[in-house]
């Protein structure tokens, strides 16, 4: 079975893009709306037909991702983030527990449903302060307790701000459901080890394409 780099790349960008809003809004307390925005509206496409439905079917709602991607795997322009690849290695490994539990797997597609069901009171804005803070439970109460924590670095000023936490934490969730994707359309750690180049060309080519 040959491997979907097309995919597992999509997958791996929406991760990198969603652990770089973490590192946004611990550092400096904020981050580009539009960015969030499309990592935020991932969590609610549940059935997809592809990889890139799950971003809006854009490639461009990925450009921050692709970006990280790039400096992740080597691009010799980018320096590498060691924070940054710290946050997506242990995003993977978080969405491989939840893979493997299948109660937390049920708990969290009910919390989605649930979340699905509120839109209408918020005047289906996902990106709602109520919103941001139930996806950041669903985080606390979901994922959590699956693993080590994720320690998140940043200013104190910042890290200390609930709604800062709430942001960090559905910034996360959105790299868990990215995660996801990426075990479902073959991903595994191997290919970071043997398969950087191709992940690295893949991102370069969707780059370009912007």
């Amino acid at each position: 079975m040959s491997t979907n780099y097309h995919d597992i790349t999509i997958a791996f960008a929406g991760v990198c893009q969603a652990v770089s809003l973490v590192q946004q809004f611990a550092h400096q307390g904020n981050a580009n709306r539009d960015v969030f925005s499309h990592s935020i509206k991932s969590l609610l496409i549940t059935q997809p037909e592809s990889a890139l439905a799950v971003f809006g079917n854009q490639i461009s709602h990925l450009k921050s991702g692709l970006e990280t991607a790039q400096a992740q795997m080597g691009s010799t322009n980018g320096k590498l983030d060691t924070e940054i690849g710290r946050y997506w290695i242990n995003v993977l490994a978080l969405s491989q527990k939840l893979n493997k539990s299948p109660e937390a797997k049920a708990k969290l597609a009910e919390r989605l449903q649930q979340i699905e069901r509120q839109l209408p009171l918020y005047e289906n804005d996902i990106m709602a302060d109520q919103m941001i803070a139930n996806l950041a439970a669903i985080y606390s109460d979901v994922i959590s307790p699956l693993g080590s924590k994720i320690h998140v670095l940043g200013l104190q000023d910042y890290l200390v701000r609930p709604d800062i936490q709430q942001k960090i934490r559905a910034s996360l969730l959105a790299g868990i459901r990215a995660g996801i994707l990426w075990q479902q359309v073959g991903g595994s750690r191997w290919q970071f080890l043997f398969s950087r180049k191709k992940i690295l060309n893949q991102a370069q080519q969707f780059y370009k394409s912007l």
